[in-house]
């Protein structure tokens, strides 16, 4: 049976100056059978262009959600986007990007930069198929993505960059792939990824683009999962449940709480040892059991790493502190499936009114987690002992 695989997707964008909308706009839909990424560049720049791209990725995402045939979509699109009066025409161009949970890849490109798909560090071409939908041309590829493989989508405003500046004619398709392909061996996400793409263009605008430029980067990879206890469960009878489904879970594994860690320690059959060489003045110290990728203290490490998930975006983000809520923010933001495994048993320790009052919110806390991982894209589960 193959490994499941996960999209990481990260996308940046950049605004014309002088405006303070982007023209652009990205729309991610996830279900459990796939990932719907569309990157749409409306016409011209400004409030107007934003308000056609945000309208043709939101239509085109949903209806792609809801199961309509590409014919219908754009059929849909087409009637509902004003017309420029200039011009004459009514579109924002776009690209559509669906990955199903096998790898498999569906691709509609519509007026935009092609596709930059990079696979085992190399520039691959996709084959393309012309079709005709309510006389709109578009390109189409079918193919399938396995981890290691990273697509890039771009709007115009990225190959345009430099242009009758740093660069006469432009960065160039085949510029950007290149630069692609040397930073994709060194960035660990697809985040970080289409950040350094968008900060080269910065850098070939010179500070001031001439156009809306966005980075839309997918990238593939096996599926990471985590399973985190936090507190002992209320029925004593469950203790052995609990370290059997930790034992069960494929992926990472962390314990947080004294008490929890001391369940699990002998349901394993081994010992606590306390890491006393890494003391932080807030944060208790972490724990070793083998067997177990990371041992913390409870609440305090929770809160705080709730703090953390707050207020950055990225493992990059994560303060540099060697400590066990730095620890758990990098294991939370760097897998996928996240389960939590929580203990209703309550701890005397937290009911002393002396306390401050977060030290008994353990379930909310793991639930204000658990919120903001779904936001971010991520699958997270909570078990309830």
């Amino acid at each position: 049976m193959d490994e499941p695989i996960y999209i990481d997707i990260g996308w940046t964008g950049l605004s014309k100056e002088g405006e303070e909308l982007c023209g652009d706009n990205v729309e991610i839909v996830r279900t459990p059978e796939a990932v719907v990424a569309v990157l749409a560049d409306g016409l011209g720049s400004g409030v107007k262009a934003n308000i056609l791209s945000k309208m043709t990725a939101k239509i085109i995402a949903t209806m792609f959600e809801k199961g309509a045939q590409l014919e219908e979509i754009v059929e849909t699109v087409s009637n509902t986007l004003p017309v420029c009066q200039k011009r004459r025409i009514a579109y924002s161009t776009f690209t559509i990007v669906q990955v199903n949970r096998d790898g498999e890849t569906y691709i509609v490109e519509f007026d935009n930069p092609g596709v930059i798909y990079l696979h085992k560090g190399q520039i691959f071409g996709t084959r393309t198929k012309e079709i005709e939908i309510y006389g709109k041309k578009m390109k189409e590829s079918r193919f399938r993505l396995v981890p290691g493989d990273i697509l890039t989508v771009v709007s115009d405003g990225v190959v345009h960059a430099g242009i009758g500046g740093v660069l006469n004619l432009g960065w160039q398709w085949e510029n950007v792939a290149e630069y692609l392909q040397r930073e994709a061996a060194v960035e660990p996400s697809a985040v970080s990824l289409s950040r350094c793409l968008s900060n080269a263009c910065e850098r070939l605008y010179a500070g001031k683009p001439g156009d809306d430029a966005t980075v839309l980067v997918l990238g593939v990879r096996n599926l990471k999962t985590l399973t985190v206890a936090v507190g002992p469960p209320e029925n004593r009878g469950d203790d052995p449940l609990l370290v059997r489904m930790i034992q069960e879970e494929r992926g990472s594994k962390v314990v947080c709480g004294g008490t929890t860690s001391t369940i699990v320690a002998r349901g394993l059959g081994q010992r606590i040892e306390v890491e006393l060489e890494q003391m932080d003045p807030v944060i208790p110290p972490r724990g070793r059991i083998p067997g177990i990728d990371l041992v913390t203290e409870g609440i305090i490490t929770l809160s705080k790493t709730l703090e953390y998930l707050k207020t950055v975006h990225s493992p990059e983000e994560i303060p540099r502190a060697d400590n066990g809520a730095t620890s758990l923010a990098k294991a939370l933001f760097e897998s996928d499936r996240i389960r939590f495994l929580v203990g209703r048993a309550i701890n005397p320790a937290h009911q002393n009114p002396n306390l401050p009052i977060n030290l008994g919110l353990k379930i909310q806390a793991v639930n204000e987690l658990a919120e903001i991982l779904r936001r971010s894209g991520k699958q997270v589960e909570i078990h309830y002992f």
